[in-house]
């Protein structure tokens, strides 16, 4: 698995740590996302979280993919209460006062994940387009902007600058997103 990375750029109401393996005893919550996940055999994020006055508990998130390409790790997000793990490119938003209550983002993998504290955003990036969260969820998610592959050139107030690979000409092509609502401009 690739070494987790830690993004806080969003104000949250909970404190979290990577563990390098599952603890031999396990905290009294334990909570596998999803829920009934055969993943886990083959692997997953450890993320012992420390809500705000909650007692803490142990968030095992399956892994997707071993490829160091794709991130794991933890974000902060829009939301204080939430924390974003990401276990080789599976993302997962959980809610750190409710534990059972989280969402498993449909972009498998994500290649790419931002923090966007000025527009209230994080972006995930998969292969052909993004999908955006936000304080009251998913916000947006992107038409397809690539047949293979995206990278972000500039993010400029609300514009999203990038380019996405075209199979028919084997070109990179620009393409500009209005964030507010992730339409292609």
């Amino acid at each position: 698995m690739p070494e987790p990375r830690t993004d806080l750029s969003f104000s949250h109401s909970w404190q979290a740590e990577v563990l390098a393996a599952r603890p031999l005893i396990l905290p009294s919550r334990h909570f596998v996302y999803p829920r009934e996940a055969e993943e886990v055999e083959r692997g997953a994020l450890e993320v012992l979280v420390r809500p705000g006055v909650d007692q803490p508990f142990l968030a095992t998130c399956a892994l997707g993919f071993r490829d160091p390409i794709v991130p794991t790790g933890i974000w902060s997000c829009p939301k204080p209460e939430e924390l974003c793990a990401v276990s080789g490119g599976y993302a997962y938003l959980i809610d750190t006062t409710t534990p059972l209550r989280f969402t498993m983002l449909p972009c498998r993998p994500a290649l790419h994940v931002r923090s966007l504290p000025a527009q209230g955003l994080l972006l995930f990036v998969a292969h052909r387009n993004i999908l955006a969260w936000g304080a009251q969820g998913l916000a947006w998610e992107s038409a397809k902007l690539s047949d293979e592959g995206i990278t972000i050139t500039a993010i400029e107030d609300h514009m999203l600058h990038g380019l996405g690979w075209e199979m028919m000409t084997d070109k990179e092509t620009p393409f500009a997103l209005d964030l507010r609502e992730g339409m292609k401009l």
